[in-house]
């Protein structure tokens, strides 16, 4: 029978049999080694996924008392990092152990290439890749003109790992799952973080130093909620309701952001309501919905936020609670899988529309810090939405106050 390639990437496994006056040599052994060694990577990537599972957070390292600001041609090079202990499993099944914390110096780790430039990188890339080392020589007892071996052969293989440091992009995983061949050629490497506006002669500091391009241990990456352009839980005046809202501007309205793409075709009419519960003197408790739509969609078919703006002009009074609903379950993206939309802690970040800065918005992590825990559990930041599962509502509100 001849065997069709389907794209699933598995190497034929077949297991060594014993039987008695069998004669097992190096290469049956080793053979069966591969063997289990292949299951077991086999099960990580297909059944449990692969990433960061615990540790390997990367943070500045101080400069040496010594350090002096001289000029740049005769300081040294002192922009290092520190890994700290932890697991990762990389794209091909490999467990990386990170033992004991390890200190980096990105222009030694970095590579090649990038020293042979007119100008030293400003952002550059750290990760860890799986290795393995022979170790422990060993003296042969026996040779054989058939065997392949010297007299001396290394009696063990180290399972370890190396530091990468790369001034190029890595190549995303866009694959939907981790059941699809790997492609690309830093596949094997587990990047950890992005390091932003390097000065190679001067010390890092904690917030050039973003972890969140790391991938949590995982068969999928969901697609969460990023950012927001209403701070949750504030009191607006009526006023500054109104130009958030898009009442009296057709350029406002409430901004959803997204860390992947999410297709437009699922923004429908029922996605996302305003609902306004009444407060202060009069109807006080009584709710209406306001009308609402999105606004400038785009042509294309993947879109990586949205705007919904109000369509009509209800009066908003002293002590209203305007309360945003998106029902995320109903979002797609591009994998058509559900957008993870739990607002934990009310915790997503504050996006500063219009501060002039850039075109892009750019997320304000104070409004993430408000009441403790500044970071998720895993310690890498900011907070998004979502707890894992997929799907679920994103509730989030303001108040309203005259003035």
């Amino acid at each position: 029978m001849t065997e069709t390639r389907t794209g699933f990437d598995v190497p034929e496994l077949r297991r060594l049999r014993y039987f008695h006056g069998r004669l097992l040599g190096a290469r049956d052994l080793q053979r069966e080694q591969d063997y289990f060694r292949e299951r077991l990577k086999l099960r990580m990537r297909y059944l449990l996924g692969y990433g960061v599972a615990c540790g390997l957070l990367v943070e500045p390292v101080a400069a040496p008392a010594d350090h002096g600001g001289g000029e740049e041609k005769t300081t040294p090079r002192v922009a290092k990092v520190r890994i700290a202990p932890g697991l990762g499993v990389d794209a091909y099944g490999n467990e990386i152990v990170v033992r004991d914390a390890c200190v980096v110096d990105l222009w030694e780790a970095l590579s090649g290439s990038a020293h042979t430039t007119t100008t030293d990188p400003k952002t550059v890339w750290v990760g860890v890749e799986y290795k393995e080392t022979p170790v422990d020589p060993t003296r042969t007892i026996f040779t054989s003109d058939c065997g392949d071996t010297s007299d001396c052969e290394f009696g063990w293989t180290k399972e370890t790992y190396t530091i990468r440091v790369t001034a190029d992009r890595p190549e995303a995983d866009r694959r939907c799952d981790t059941c699809g061949d790997l492609h690309g050629e830093g596949s094997g490497v587990l990047w950890l973080a992005r390091i932003d506006g390097v000065d190679w002669h001067k010390p890092l500091r904690a917030s050039q130093i973003d972890q969140s391009i790391r991938r949590p241990f995982g068969r999928r990456v969901p697609t969460v909620i990023t950012g927001i352009n209403w701070r949750h839980g504030h009191t607006y005046t009526v006023s500054e309701a109104k130009e958030l809202l898009g009442t009296v501007n057709d350029k406002g309205g409430l901004v959803v952001r997204f860390s992947d793409d999410i297709r437009v075709d699922s923004l429908r009419r029922g996605v996302v309501d305003i609902q306004v519960v009444e407060g202060g003197a009069g109807k006080n408790a009584e709710s209406w919905f306001m009308g609402g739509e999105f606004a400038a969609l785009p042509k294309t078919e993947f879109t990586r936020e949205f705007r919904f703006r109000q369509t009509t002009r209800e009066t908003l009074q002293d002590d209203d609670r305007v309360l945003i609903t998106i029902r995320s379950a109903f979002l797609l993206d591009r994998c058509c899988r559900p957008v993870d939309g739990t607002h934990v802690g009310g915790k997503v970040p504050y996006l500063r529309t219009g501060s002039g800065k850039d075109a892009d918005a750019e997320a304000d992590l104070s409004a993430a810090t408000d009441g403790g825990c500044a970071l998720p559990p895993s310690g890498v930041g900011p907070w998004t939405s979502g707890v894992g599962l997929g799907g679920d509502v994103f509730e989030s509100w303001f108040f309203v106050r005259e003035g």
